[in-house]
C-alpha cells in the first residue's frame, strides 16, 4: 500500500478555502498511486479552541467532502475535525472515509491540556482499527503520541499506526522522537502528517511529517515546506520483523 500524507499550511478557521486547497492535493497524491491519504489534525480550520464556533455536525460539508473525495480518487482519507455530538462539547475527530463512505471515526482520546483543549473539547474512550490496503490501521491524534500504553493497547492488532498533527516547532524534537519509539517499541509502521505555517495564535509548525517502518528506519520525511511525503508499506514487513525479533512477547 501506498501512503500519501499532505503536509501544508492551513488558513485559520476558514473550512471552504482548506478543503479548495486540499482537493487540487488530492489529485496530485492519487495520481502518484496513494491508497491512504492523510491530512493534518483539524485540517477544515487549524487547532482553533473556538469549538462551537467551527465545530461541523458528525455528517456535516467536510464530512461529505471527505467521502466524494474518496469515491473519486479511490482512496482512504483521513483527517481530524472539530465535530458536534449532543450532550456535550464537541470533539476532535478523525473521520477515515473510503470510496464506499465512511468507514469508522476516532474522538481524540487525550486533549491536550496545556492549550486547554479540554475545556473546549471532549475526549473520547475508544480506538479505531481498520483494514486499509491490507493493512491493520490504528489511528490517533497529536497529543495521543505521547501516551504509550494507547499504543500498547493495540500493538497486537495493529500493523500501521497513523498520526495527524498540529504539533509546534518549539517541542519538534519530542515529535521527532515519539514517532520513532512508538515504531520501534511495536514493532510497526508509523505514518504521521503534521502542519507547517503559523496559526491564528502565533504558533509556528515545522512540519516534520514522516513514514517509519517497523525496525525505526525513516522511509521518508519533510520539514517546513508544503509537500506531499510518500511511501509504501506492507503488512508482511510487520509480520516478519515481529517473527524474527519477538519482543512483544516478552511484554507483562
Amino acid at each position: 500500500m501506498r501512503i500519501a500524507a499532505i503536509q501544508s499550511d492551513i488558513e485559520w478557521e476558514d473550512h471552504e478555502t482548506n478543503r479548495r486547497r486540499y482537493s487540487d492535493r488530492l489529485w496530485a497524491a492519487a495520481g502518484a498511486g496513494a491508497n491512504l491519504v492523510l491530512l493534518p489534525e483539524m485540517f477544515p480550520t487549524g487547532f482553533s479552541m473556538a469549538a462551537e464556533e467551527i465545530a461541523e455536525p458528525a455528517d456535516g460539508t467536510s464530512v461529505a467532502w471527505m467521502v466524494d473525495q474518496a469515491s473519486t480518487h479511490d482512496v482512504h482519507l483521513a483527517g481530524s475535525m472539530a465535530t458536534l455530538q449532543e450532550g456535550g462539547k464537541p470533539t476532535n475527530r478523525l473521520v477515515l472515509a473510503g470510496p464506499d463512505g465512511v468507514v469508522g471515526h476516532y474522538d481524540k482520546i487525550h486533549p491536550f491540556t496545556y492549550s486547554r483543549e479540554g475545556d473546549h473539547y471532549d475526549g473520547g474512550s475508544s480506538f479505531l482499527t481498520a483494514q486499509v490496503g491490507g493493512l491493520r490501521t490504528t489511528f490517533f491524534i497529536c497529543y495521543d503520541l505521547r501516551f504509550a500504553d494507547e499504543f500498547w493497547a493495540t500493538a497486537a492488532d495493529t500493523d500501521l499506526y497513523v498520526v495527524v498533527a498540529n504539533w509546534p516547532r518549539t517541542r519538534r524534537h519530542h515529535w521527532q522522537t515519539l514517532l520513532t519509539a512508538r515504531a520501534i517499541e511495536n514493532q510497526a509502521y508509523v505514518a504521521a502528517v503534521n502542519r507547517v505555517g503559523t496559526d491564528g495564535n502565533d504558533l509556528d509548525y515545522a512540519g516534520d511529517s514522516m513514514i517509519i517502518d517497523p525496525m525505526g528506519n525513516v522511509l521518508a520525511s519533510a520539514s517546513e515546506g508544503e509537500t506531499i511525503l510518500m511511501a509504501d508499506v506492507d503488512a508482511a514487513e510487520v509480520e516478519r520483523v515481529r517473527t524474527r525479533f519477538p519482543f512483544m512477547a516478552d511484554r507483562r
